[in-house]
């Protein structure tokens, strides 16, 4: 079976205006500079004339949203977005999001990138109050503990802290009202959230590219542990939860998931990787005729390899554009028939060469074997795989739908054995510490690589525990 890369959970998208503007199709543009981030569904919620209007749908941005619906909420002054693939709740519209709650105190929409890891005790709480939930996905807990501490202190920021102060995990968010916007990260700041402004409009965003697909100009990084609150008269207040930490941003934003055009806490995704590209050269250099890159997250640090080296860079496949992600597909299957149509080799390039071929991880090692097969097939001489993160070892507990530890190929062979079992003449992965050094200044999640995680977990957790 062909492995799936890991799964990055979802990206979000906030805007808030004191006069009416095109929140709604901003929104969509917004999204569709995140659509890596996640193809499985997409929505957008907004308020036209104070109601809570929320279109969601299965499958990507442009399909979702139709001409008739930006036009008929094209006035709105507020909107939140989302777009998903799903780690905890199934693949199924119910829990498409943003996840909107109409109650008599207050009317709202919440969208939401991340994991809450004592979910499964918050639910189970819930069930026995008495409460009927209507997803699978821990989001919709968020918005009940929202509406609860809302009828305890009767102000949205005060309800807003207490719900993120009880729960534990990853938790990037956008939170529309009628009239407020709030932007909250989790006390470790696992997951990227950013603040943006594009006139007189505040934009809230998962990456920098997003701001950069409106013209809007970045401000800063939502801090961990921060809530910001903006109103309809401009007016931005910002609140802290309990126990914030310095950071816990998940390293792999920059080894895979975000887009190498954003900045994330001010570091530079490209940067990144074309660093990790020079230190996989320092750490084993190794004679070639060209370095390729496996599209497309290999491709710059190819070049950083390439460059460090003196190697020559050349494309070593072709990537059929129509073919979207397919780790992000949903079924093993789905995924497995992509992989066949995405990519194929440039005999040109391969044939009789020896290969410097970089790609970003090595899960099951099921892909690594086929592109290696694919090369091998169209004439290469050698193919020396670099891997531009250390092994995946350990669960992820905050978003990242990793595979269980007796799946990750790395807890059953060393690195030559891996090698052996791929087909490569040789094999090395980025180490930790040169990881770590894409910014010495960060405190980064390693905890897939590690086992040592920058917050709690609970043994028992399940990514899946709430599945169909």
């Amino acid at each position: 079976m062909i492995n799936s890369k890991p799964k990055e959970e979802c990206g979000v998208f906030g805007i808030i205006s004191p006069r009416p503007v095109q929140a709604v199709p901003l929104t969509a543009s917004a999204l569709m500079a995140l659509q890596h981030r996640g193809e499985e569904s997409a929505g957008i919620a907004t308020f036209v004339d104070g109601a809570l209007k929320c279109k969601k749908g299965m499958g990507l941005v442009s399909d979702v949203f139709t001409p008739d619906y930006m036009e008929f909420a094209a006035s709105a002054k507020i909107a939140v977005g989302h777009v998903r693939y799903s780690t905890t709740g199934s693949c199924n519209i119910r829990n498409a999001q943003p996840i909107e709650t109409v109650h008599s105190k207050i009317s709202l929409a919440l969208a939401h990138n991340g994991n809450l890891t004592n979910s499964a005790q918050i639910r189970n709480e819930l069930i026995q109050s008495g409460m009927v939930l209507h997803t699978t996905n821990d989001t919709e807990i968020l918005n009940i503990l929202i509406v609860r501490k809302m009828l305890e202190t009767n102000d949205l920021e005060r309800a807003v802290v207490a719900a993120f102060n009880f729960v534990e995990g990853a938790s990037s968010v956008v939170i529309a009202t009628k009239d407020k916007l709030i932007a909250v990260r989790d006390r470790n700041g696992f997951k990227p959230l950013c603040m943006g402004r594009l006139g007189d409009c505040t934009v809230f965003a998962s990456e920098t590219c997003a701001l950069d697909a409106l013209g809007a100009e970045l401000v800063r990084d939502v801090k961990p542990g921060e809530v910001i609150s903006c109103d309809l008269k401009g007016n931005v207040k910002t609140y802290m939860l309990d126990n914030a930490a310095k950071s816990g941003l998940c390293a792999f934003e920059f080894v895979y998931f975000a887009r190498p055009d954003s900045v994330i806490d001010g570091i530079s995704v490209y940067d990144a990787r074309v660093n990790m590209g020079r230190a996989l050269y320092r750490q084993k250099p190794t004679d070639a005729d060209y370095v390729c890159g496996v599209p497309d997250s290999g491709l710059q640090a190819a070049q950083g390899y390439s460059a460090e080296s003196g190697i020559p860079i050349a494309p070593a496949f072709v990537k059929n554009k129509y073919i979207g992600r397919s780790f992000i597909l949903p079924s093993q299957g789905e995924r497995e028939n992509a992989v066949n149509i995405k990519l194929n080799p440039i005999r040109a390039t391969v044939a009789g060469k020896r290969i410097i071929l970089i790609d970003d991880s090595i899960v099951r090692s099921t892909t690594s074997t086929r592109i290696i097969k694919m090369l091998r097939r169209a004439g290469a001489k050698e193919v020396h795989m670099r891997i531009s993160s250390p092994p995946f070892k350990y669960e992820c507990y905050f978003g990242t739908d990793i595979d269980d530890r007796d799946k990750l190929v790395a807890n059953h062979y060393d690195v030559d054995g891996i090698c052996k079992k791929i087909g490569a003449d040789s094999l090395e992965y980025l180490s930790l510490e040169n990881l770590k050094a894409i910014s010495p200044n960060t405190s980064f999640c390693l905890g897939c690589f590690t086992g040592d995680y920058p917050a709690p977990v609970t043994p028992t957790f399940s990514k899946n525990s709430f599945d169909d």
